[in-house]
Formats: C-alpha cells, structure tokens, sequence
C-alpha cells in the first residue's frame, strides 16, 4: 500500500437521501410483466423522449470526465475534500465534470469545477425522497430511467473516477468496466480515487476473479488506483489529448433556433 494513502474515514453521522418522488403504482405496474399493447407502447415513447431530451440537452457539453460518487458525505468528511480536489485538477485540464447532480461527493466534484472556472454538469435521477440538486450545476438534467441516465454519464465522457461510494457508485463503475471489457466503448480510463477504500476491492478482483479465470488480469489492470488528484487529471490528460486527438480549442457545434437551442 502506498504511504501516502489517507486513513479510512469514520462513515458520515448522518445519511442525507436525494431524488424526487416517483409513482409506485408505475413501478408495481412495470414489474408484474407484459401489460397491453397501448400501455407498452407509449412506455417506449416516454423512454425514447427522454433519450432525446438528455441529447439535447447534454449537446454542448464539451468533453467530459464523469466522476462517481456517495450522496451521503458531508462537507466536513475527507472525502468530501478529497472529490472536490478532484474536480479542480479535471476542469483545469480544460474537461467538463459530470456527475449525478446530487449532494455528497457529486456536489464536491462539482463545486471543485466551479472553483476553478469549470463547466460543471449534473445529470440526477427521479428517487423516492425529495432533495434538490447541487447548487454548483450549469447544466442539469433530471432522468426517470436509471439506465437512460447511466447513457448520458458514459456517452460524454472520455474517463471515468470512482469516488468512495455504495452499491450505486459500483454499479455505475462495474458497468462502465464491463462496457471497455467488451469493447462497447474505447479503452477510457477508469480511476479509483481513495487507495484504503478500494484497495479490499481490487484484492478481491486478483484474488478471486482473476485467479478463478472469470476475468483477464488485462482487466483489472484497466482499473488506476491512487489517492492524487494530480494523477488522475494526468491520466485524463494523456488520454484525451494523445490517444483520442482532443483539442484545447476545438469548435464548439453550432446552435440551431430552429431546434430552441
């Protein structure tokens, strides 16, 4: 373990929750299986119009670094600090951060895009208890679908961090894992920020997928893991710019009125 790696944290106080309301008639309805032809239909619209509203919206976001993360740390935690850091060293690279647009960690990596002059994007998603978004958002977007909003936050994005986070910043980071796995995506980065949070978790991958044969040892060695925001913004940096070709000032699309853009 490296000697420079931060101290486990105590878990924060208090929990705070995030999201909007959502009906749960729809969910039961969802669930209980195939439901009339009209219903299913005009389900299919909705999803299709909210894919089309995350592309509009999100259309002139630039290229971005979409950093996961817990709702449920405060300002006053270290990792708090820790993602807000991150943040900063991402937009000086000339990146737009993305994250979910909730409190906690999303909130720290924003507010650290801000800071810095950044452009700062939020893309939340509907959940059973209300709470706004973050204040540090100039773009935001808000999803019913889980997985339309878990497109907006790898369609945009050149690498990928994972902040100390629960089953949602896991399951957002094993997604993205199994996407450049399969070739779904391009060899972005996937930086594991927080060296005593994760380093069980990637002892597990070596010791029990990769041992077992039911990974490729070239697949855990996609996964970074480092307490520096000097690093990742490093990696991000050499990625965008020497592999994928990106550009300081490249032209940004033009607005269309006729589209309301």
């Amino acid at each position: 373990m490296p000697d420079d790696s931060l101290p486990l944290p105590a878990p924060p106080a208090r929990a705070p929750e995030w999201g909007k309301a959502v009906n749960g008639a729809e969910e039961r309805q969802f669930l209980e299986g195939p439901a009339d032809r009209g219903s299913e239909l005009i389900r299919t619209f909705r999803i299709a119009a909210e894919f089309i509203r995350g592309f509009r919206k999100l259309h002139f976001v630039g290229p971005c670094v979409t950093i996961f993360g817990s709702a449920r740390f405060t300002e006053d935690h270290p990792y708090y600090d820790l993602t807000r850091r991150v943040g900063r060293a991402i937009a000086r690279e000339g990146f737009t951060v993305m994250t979910g647009g909730g409190p906690g960690l999303m909130e720290a990596a924003n507010r650290g895009a801000k800071d810095v002059g950044g452009h700062s994007v939020g893309c939340n998603i509907q959940l059973p208890h209300e709470q706004k978004p973050n204040p540090y958002l100039d773009t935001f977007v808000e999803f019913r679908y889980f997985f339309v909003r878990k497109v907006m936050l790898a369609k945009y994005s050149y690498a990928f961090i994972a902040m100390p986070g629960g089953f949602g910043t896991l399951d957002e980071l094993f997604e993205i894992a199994t996407l450049i796995q399969t070739r779904k995506i391009r060899d972005y980065p996937c930086i594991l920020m927080g060296v005593d949070y994760y380093e069980p978790l990637m002892d597990f991958l070596l010791n029990r997928l990769v041992a077992m044969g039911t990974i490729d040892p070239e697949d855990l060695d996609r996964l970074v893991l480092t307490d520096s925001p000097e690093e990742a913004a490093a990696i991000v940096r050499e990625v965008g710019i020497r592999k994928f070709g990106l550009r300081y000032r490249s032209v940004a699309p033009k607005r269309r009125r006729i589209l309301f853009e």
